[in-house]
């Protein structure tokens, strides 16, 4: 994406969604989005190498949006290109028994990524304020103290939710984790579409949840709470960037584009030195395997 400017899409003050764009193809046919993403992620490839042979920072790739903003086939194409050993997706669903037992954030702490890998979270820390603001029903699974009605769930508690990813995301950005989230701002009719094609096309009847139509009454409510969420988060350590998602296509071109551009600014990430005894024998080291073949 040479000569594109990738920070319009970057969050640095207040912004409002509904005047942010949901579609951008850059004038280009898929073929040429296609191609321009296949050199991309190669770079992306060869970074990762780097990154594990380096071996001190993490990178955590947060995805956010509506249902059918393309996240799971973001991260396929995306990500292609990895050694599967140096990336891992975490999709975060419902809480499970065991999360539930613990703090809201801690089945995401311990998804973060190690040293030399990425995490790439396909929903995320930020569904505790997302679907459980729409929802705050939800919130009584926790069993907070304190909470013992929807009644006690009041603005300060939304509040302190804030600071408290904000603090979470302050802590492993200090401590070497590398943190891009990216929200998929899809437009209402291509979510329409979108659904059609699920109950159209039989090989996609299995994506299809008569849920996803009760959420979707809620759109104007889940868009308020995106724009609140994105605007008390996005900090310089954690920056929001707000994808038009309506073309998958141009999508995914500009998430590897972003990550690419901020990545290369990491002039410290390099392979490591041989040890200078090692180096210095390396001939030496060389002669005795070609010589096992004589």
């Amino acid at each position: 994406m040479e000569n594109k400017d990738l920070d319009q899409y970057k969050v640095q003050g207040p912004i409002k969604l509904d005047q942010k764009a949901t579609l951008e193809t850059f004038d280009s046919p898929d073929k040429v989005l296609k191609k321009e993403l296949e050199q991309i992620r190669k770079e992306l490839g060869k970074f990762q190498d780097k990154l594990y042979a380096h071996g001190k920072y993490g990178v955590l790739v947060c995805l956010q949006g509506m249902d059918t903003a393309g996240k799971d086939s973001l991260i396929r194409e995306v990500f292609k290109d990895f050694n599967v050993r140096g990336v891992q997706v975490h999709s975060f669903k419902v809480p499970t028994d065991l999360e539930l037992k613990h703090d809201y954030l801690w089945r995401h702490y311990i998804a973060l990524p190690a040293r030399g890998k990425f995490s790439v979270f396909n929903r995320t820390h930020y569904e505790n304020v997302l679907v459980t603001k729409v929802h705050p029903t939800y919130i009584l699974g926790e069993n907070i103290p304190g909470i013992d009605a929807v009644e006690d769930i009041d603005e300060a508690f939304w509040e302190d939710r804030y600071r408290q990813i904000n603090d979470f995301e302050r802590h492993i950005a200090e401590n070497g984790t590398l943190i891009f989230k990216f929200f998929l701002h899809l437009s209402k009719e291509e979510q329409r579409q979108r659904l059609l094609r699920r109950i159209r096309l039989r090989e996609k009847n299995w994506k299809f949840s008569p849920g996803d139509l009760k959420e979707r009454k809620l759109w104007d409510t889940y868009q308020h709470c995106y724009e609140e969420a994105i605007n008390k988060t996005s900090k310089e350590h954690a920056p929001w960037y707000i994808i038009p998602a309506d073309n998958k296509r141009a999508a995914r071109v500009i998430v590897a584009s972003i990550l690419l551009e901020a990545l290369k600014k990491y002039k410290d990430i390099q392979e490591p030195e041989l040890d200078a005894e090692i180096k210095a024998n390396l001939e030496t080291f060389k002669q005795e395997l070609e010589k096992e073949s004589e």
